[in-house]
């Protein structure tokens, strides 16, 4: 899926639901394991993560979904997931294995999580803000 460049092959971009307390974990544990800090971070609300949706043609309203944005290409759903444990590296890598299923069986798996998050893990009434010592992590 080649688009307009957003971000170059060393920055990847990853647009999360920010008031998803299951999103908000996956955001800290990718955070704690991302050891070369190549991963920057907006919320779907957020006016960066708006804009890039819009950049990208995507659904502005769609929280249900993560998007990773590395370059000129973007993921989303379980392959954005794949791609993201590949990129950190060390034994979360070998989970890559799994893009050799088909993407709609992945994805199957991963809308019956996305349905199912705010029910099983909750959610906040506004989006993550980011702590001074991880705030530059995150796009404005």
């Amino acid at each position: 899926m080649k688009k307009t460049s957003i971000a170059d092959n060393t920055s990847y971009i990853l647009l999360f639901d920010g008031v998803c307390n299951l999103c908000t974990g996956i955001v800290k544990f990718i955070i704690k394991n991302d050891k070369k800090e190549v991963f920057r971070f907006a919320a779907l609300q957020s006016q960066s993560g708006q804009a890039l949706l819009k950049k990208l043609n995507l659904p502005a309203t769609d929280f249900d979904t993560f998007v990773l944005i590395i370059g000129d290409q973007y993921y989303t759903k379980s392959t954005a997931v794949l791609h993201v444990l590949k990129a950190l590296g060390g034994l979360w890598e070998v989970l890559y294995v799994y893009i050799v299923f088909p993407e709609s069986m992945r994805d199957f798996i991963y809308d019956i999580v996305a349905r199912t998050r705010y029910r099983v893990f909750g959610k906040k009434e506004t989006c993550l803000v980011p702590s001074p010592e991880i705030n530059d992590r995150f796009l404005s």
